[in-house]
């Protein structure tokens, strides 16, 4: 079973190993730099699970928790 960036507890850290999205969703992932070989951590998750805060490239970005599920993470 893949691991995707939602299954990431806070505090945890990660490599983007593949997109799972396409269309527009992957399109916006890209555009934000979440690119394979990217080191992503999760900072916080909102009380219910969306959305999503995590650092990544020196920023900080807040995903949909379906747009979590399309990073498969290593």
């Amino acid at each position: 079973m893949e691991k995707t960036l939602k299954d990431l507890k806070i505090g945890e850290k990660g490599i983007v190993a593949k997109l799972m999205g396409s269309g527009a969703i992957k399109g916006k992932m890209l555009a934000m730099g979440i690119l394979p070989g990217a080191e992503i951590m999760v900072n916080a998750v909102a009380p219910f699970g969306d959305p999503v805060e995590v650092s990544i490239r020196g920023y900080k970005l807040s995903l949909r928790s379906l747009e979590a599920e399309t990073i498969i993470m290593k």
